[in-house]
């Protein structure tokens, strides 16, 4: 008895069918504008934080290593909160709009440049020194020298660390819901919770974690399929040994 109990609160597909298009329609779209659009401004964001951090002045590396802890120590919902709390009447002061869903985005990216710009700064100082040392004797100014040697080599070698941190970005999204969105705003989370909450069965909620595993697991193979990649490098092509011409023999009568 307990089994089927157990089936009918979590795999209740009569609770989970209604949910199914609002997830797909609604939520899918806003998980994903949530994720990407935070994910490209907390690369840019993380970026500069990453050439702060390695400056030769020692305040921008200050100024970056108190960014980085701070929005690296504190929780995301708090993050988000203060966020919505505190710059959320200076935004419909100035725009007369109680728009949410910009703060949300804006909360993400701050945290994500916090992440983003670690994994920018240890990819860049992974870099040989004798990369740069080289550039500069073909007669490269030290900051054309980063820019078109050192951080594309840098950048290349943390991509899966990238992916990653975009894989956390499209969980993180599901903290959004504290801003009290509006119905067409909702992500994937807050679509099965309401709809658990209006049914009182877990259902719905079972369905929004299989739509995020159906998300996240492909990125996390892709991963490691970059991963793979850096270090072993592209796979040469073999030809057929048949079609090989024999070096140094003649035909055989």
């Amino acid at each position: 008895m307990d089994f089927f109990q157990f089936l009918n609160t979590f795999f209740n597909w009569q609770a989970m069918a209604p949910v199914i298009p609002s997830l797909l329609t609604v939520g899918l779209p806003n998980t994903l504008i949530l994720a990407i659009s935070s994910g490209l401004i907390g690369s840019v964001l993380g970026m500069v934080l990453a050439i702060m951090g390695i400056s030769r002045n020692g305040a921008m590396r200050w100024i970056a290593r108190v960014y980085t802890d701070i929005f690296r120590g504190l929780p995301a919902v708090v993050t988000i909160l203060i966020i919505s709390i505190g710059l959320g009447p200076v935004v419909r002061s100035l725009t007369g709009s109680s728009n949410p869903y910009p703060l949300g985005i804006m909360a993400l990216s701050l945290m994500a440049g916090a992440y983003i710009g670690e994994i920018f700064r240890s990819g860049i100082q992974s870099v040989e020194k004798g990369q740069l040392e080289a550039s500069r004797a073909l007669g490269f100014s030290y900051s054309a020298s980063m820019r078109l040697v050192v951080v594309p080599q840098g950048i290349r070698r943390v991509l899966p660390a990238l992916v990653n941190q975009f894989i956390s970005l499209i969980k993180d999204s599901s903290l959004i819901y504290f801003l009290g969105l509006l119905a067409s705003q909702r992500e994937i989370f807050r679509i099965g919770n309401d709809a658990t909450a209006n049914s009182g069965n877990l259902s719905p909620l079972v369905a929004a974690a299989i739509l995020y595993l159906l998300l996240t697991i492909p990125l996390t193979h892709f991963v490691n399929y970059i991963d793979h990649r850096l270090r072993t490098g592209r796979p040469e092509k073999k030809e057929p040994d048949e079609l090989a011409a024999p070096i140094g023999k003649g035909a055989q009568a």
